[in-house]
């Protein structure tokens, strides 16, 4: 239990916690990597901070770490790719999760004894196979959080199954928006799990906001099917046929490219469109433009979205599942279009692109709405759900929701209990066995 000897309490805040991050690899690229270093960087303010890697394959981060947070990892693939344990399959991290073919016996054992040995008061996963990890070896003394970057329903049903069993050891867990935070709520039985939507922070930005001059659109993000970049260049074909001095610039990489490089190449669109590459940090890029734009058929939350209007952009966006209309009021700061609806899309941004006045007022109400999703606002809430999950511990009380869900499924918690138990002792059963070579 913690307690006022190792979580000293501020006011209505826990000071001083120790905070561990657990990530798939944070030696690579990705809105989860990203969004766990700021978070990290911001809360390392007040607290002992670290990031746990599970996995590592090159000597020093893609990007750039606050260094008053510490980073270490677990299994080094450079030296132990191929260790006998990492040949067999993962037992304890889901055989659902789609990174399962990357997790092994070696990676069950380094966690498992790295959980089993942690010296914090909170531990925090950032997927859904290491929630599991957490949710059946994080000893009890600790506050054990599930973080979910993607959505419930966009988990495959036997995933779905293996986390309605292990997540009911959790304390707490955070989604990126209300809408799936209400999908756990609704769809999900785990009496005594404080289930709360926590959005993903971006810095502020250091350079000056973009003024709206510029006769540029911005987009960003994994070059993939999903994000609709098509769809996009189409649209843009019809504002480049009214304001051919306008341009599109489209910054990322992926396997879309040569497919998207085609498209443009049809169109005739090649002093218009842009495939730009990587760019990190983004900022810069974004300050050229005058309006960000996203065409997704479905975004777990929209980083992108948020950055471009941290940096003053108005954002034209497909109104897909989940994130972009929980972050764009449509007419006010972007506008909200129907999902796969080119022409909706070229509607859209033409009414931005053709009235200078429009385009500067919803630049300047971006860049206000979006100071909700600066550091510090983002911190606060995620302190104050700490700060809630610990004193309901600490009182062996139960927050509002824990007491209703308590009251509607008395009659059944004896038996998640026995389950959740048996799940895990199975678990610890495996990682013994792994560490005495029985298997």
């Amino acid at each position: 239990m913690i307690t006022a000897n190792n979580c000293r309490v501020v006011g209505a805040v826990y000071a001083d916690m120790k905070i561990s991050f657990l990530i798939h690899n944070a030696y690579g690229i990705g809105g989860t990597i990203t969004t766990t270093f700021n978070l990290a960087g911001a809360l390392a303010e007040r607290h002992d901070v670290e990031i746990v890697s599970a996995l590592r394959h090159r000597e020093h981060p893609n990007l750039v770490l606050d260094p008053r947070v510490r980073l270490r990892a677990l299994v080094d693939l450079r030296k132990e790719a191929d260790h006998p344990l990492h040949q067999r399959p993962a037992k304890v991290f889901p055989s659902a999760e789609y990174r399962h073919h990357q997790y092994s016996e070696l990676t069950d054992q380094r966690i498992g004894e790295c959980l089993e040995a942690i010296d914090t008061d909170v531990v925090i996963g950032t997927r859904p196979g290491l929630n599991v990890h957490i949710a059946r070896q994080a000893p009890q003394r600790v506050l054990r959080v599930g973080q979910e970057h993607l959505t419930l329903d966009n988990h495959p049903p036997a995933l779905r199954t293996a986390l309605r069993r292990a997540y009911r050891r959790l304390d707490v867990i955070t989604t990126v928006t209300e809408a799936d935070a209400a999908a756990y709520r609704r769809k999900m039985w785990l009496p005594g799990v404080h289930v709360e939507a926590l959005p993903n922070s971006v810095p502020d930005p250091a350079l000056p906001p973009a003024d709206g001059t510029a006769k540029i659109v911005i987009a960003a993000g994994r070059l993939v099917p999903v994000k609709r970049y098509d769809l996009l260049i189409e649209a843009f074909a019809q504002v480049a046929v009214a304001y051919p001095d306008w341009q599109l610039r489209i910054y990322g990489r992926g396997e879309q490219q040569p497919r998207l490089r085609e498209l443009i190449e049809r169109l005739r669109l090649w002093n218009n469109v842009f495939l730009m590459g990587a760019a990190t940090p983004m900022e810069a890029e974004w300050a050229k433009g005058s309006i960000g734009a996203a065409a997704s058929n479905f975004e777990p939350f929209g980083m992108t979205i948020v950055e471009a209007m941290r940096c003053g952009l108005p954002v034209v966006s497909t109104d897909c599942p989940y994130g972009p209309g929980e972050i764009i009021q449509d007419g006010a700061d972007g506008r909200l279009v129907p999902v796969g609806d080119a022409d909706a899309l070229a509607s859209a941004l033409l009414e931005l692109v053709g009235d200078d006045e429009r385009r500067r007022r919803m630049g300047r109400t971006a860049l206000e709405n979006a100071r909700r999703f600066a550091p510090g606002p983002v911190v606060a809430q995620a302190e104050r759900i700490l700060e809630d999950a610990l004193a309901s511990r600490s009182t062996g009380g139960r927050t509002a929701t824990e007491q209703n869900h308590h009251r509607s499924n008395s009659a059944l918690i004896g038996r998640s209990h026995a389950a959740r138990d048996a799940a895990h002792a199975a678990a610890v059963g495996a990682l013994r066995a792994i560490r005495k070579g029985r298997r």
